[in-house]
């Protein structure tokens, strides 16, 4: 079986034993069956739950290279309570859908797309691509989020940045968690198209190295998908910022997602055009 292959099945594995764990036999519907070594349903509830055999879900669990139907992963996820983005996390994982082109796409942002950028003014944006690096921005992004042209390639990614930039723990204070949290649910979506791939591999390895909650969180598989609503941000010069965010996919490169934070009071607009005059 091929590195990347293997690499997927036992993604998909871990995945499927975070979720089972977290479940516990009255939230399914089942009796708790007394004291239980490890918390969570046992495989053979969810076999039960799934109606599958224990020895198939079993196998599932050791990374096997079996055959899922879509119907058997409906059934799993409806065992164990997936929500939308896990869902799409599990079928993913199981090759229900097309495989992603692992070949990296080029990142080539449009006069049309920069200037677009250019005219939100007072509202910082960005462009992220499938690998969650920033890709382009504009002005007010800099100002807020650190000077991105001085940035090197490993710096504008915003997952590592958001686990090893004491500037971005400075930005987001108490909320740091919250975010950070997030945005690795929404890394590990992504990677979800890209298990097994060297980059991502790279990425994980030197993350895991480098932060202590990078390496407490990431074997939760958590996953999602899409951009916080709400932004808190604390300048260190301008002080409270708040905006409201929005993000959507570019549509002739649907790799590329333009996210666009939007004052959401006077105060924060006021600071953004002072900031900008600077």
């Amino acid at each position: 079986m091929e590195q990347s292959n293997h690499t997927r099945l036992d993604e998909l594995a871990q995945f499927l034993k975070t979720r089972r764990a977290r479940i516990s036999p009255e939230q399914a519907g089942l009796p708790s069956g007394g004291r239980r070594r490890t918390p969570g349903l046992r495989r053979g509830e969810v076999a039960q739950l799934s109606g599958v055999s224990v020895d198939w879900y079993t196998w599932l669990e050791q990374a096997r290279n079996i055959h899922v139907s879509t119907q058997v992963l409906d059934s799993i996820s409806r065992a164990l309570q997936l929500d939308s983005n896990e869902r799409k996390h599990l079928f993913m994982l199981a090759l229900q859908q097309l495989p992603a082109d692992l070949t990296p796409v080029e990142n080539i942002i449009s006069q049309t797309l920069q200037s677009f950028l250019d005219l939100q003014g007072t509202s910082p944006a960005y462009v992220t691509d499938q690998r969650l690096n920033i890709v382009a921005w504009n002005r007010a992004a800099s100002i807020i989020y650190g000077n991105y042209e001085s940035m090197s390639t490993r710096e504008r990614n915003t997952v590592w940045r958001t686990f090893i930039s004491p500037y971005v723990r400075l930005l987001l204070q108490e909320n740091w968690e919250t975010h950070a949290q997030h945005r690795l649910a929404q890394f590990r979506a992504s990677y979800g198209k890209f298990a097994g791939d060297p980059w991502w591999m790279e990425l994980i390895e030197e993350l895991n190295r480098a932060s202590p909650e990078f390496r407490a969180w990431w074997p939760k598989h958590d996953v999602l998908n899409g951009p916080e609503g709400k932004k808190i941000n604390h300048h260190p010069t301008a002080g409270l910022l708040v905006f409201d965010q929005i993000s959507f996919l570019v549509t002739d490169s649907s790799h590329l997602t333009v996210t666009i934070n939007i004052p959401s009071n006077d105060d924060t607009l006021s600071k953004l055009s002072k900031l900008l005059l600077e």
